[in-house]
């Protein structure tokens, strides 16, 4: 069985962010859901957020709720399935045949170009 300490020491991801009504800072775990405190300062925040993550996963494992591990963790396989519309599906081959690339290159190319201009 997984300890306190084996969650502790995973690599959870702290969002800290200024609260502009009361003043201080908001802080949360995201991959925790629920793991939230607040500090006056930034020390305080972080100091705070590290006695909420402890009470969270203390009180996760009593009640016998799964804790998910972080997002960093995770490894991807770079592949996954997609179910499209036929006629889509035809114009894509036809456009990656026209630039003389599979489809699969075509998709691809289309992703980067989106998510660079996302970027910007």
């Amino acid at each position: 069985m997984k300890t306190v300490e084996y969650y502790l020491d995973l690599p959870y991801r702290l969002e800290i962010v200024p609260d502009l009504d009361e003043g201080g800072y908001v802080v949360r775990y995201p991959e925790l859901p629920g793991c939230i405190s607040v500090g006056e300062t930034m020390d305080e925040a972080i100091a705070s957020a590290e006695d909420a993550r402890r009470e969270w996963i203390e009180a996760a494992l009593e009640e016998r709720v799964s804790i998910p591990e972080p997002m960093a963790m995770k490894e991807y396989s770079g592949q996954f399935k997609l179910r499209i519309p036929k006629s889509l599906h035809r114009s894509l081959a036809e456009h990656a045949k026209a630039e003389g690339i599979s489809m699969n290159q075509y998709c691809l190319y289309l992703l980067s170009r989106n998510a660079e201009v996302k970027k910007e």
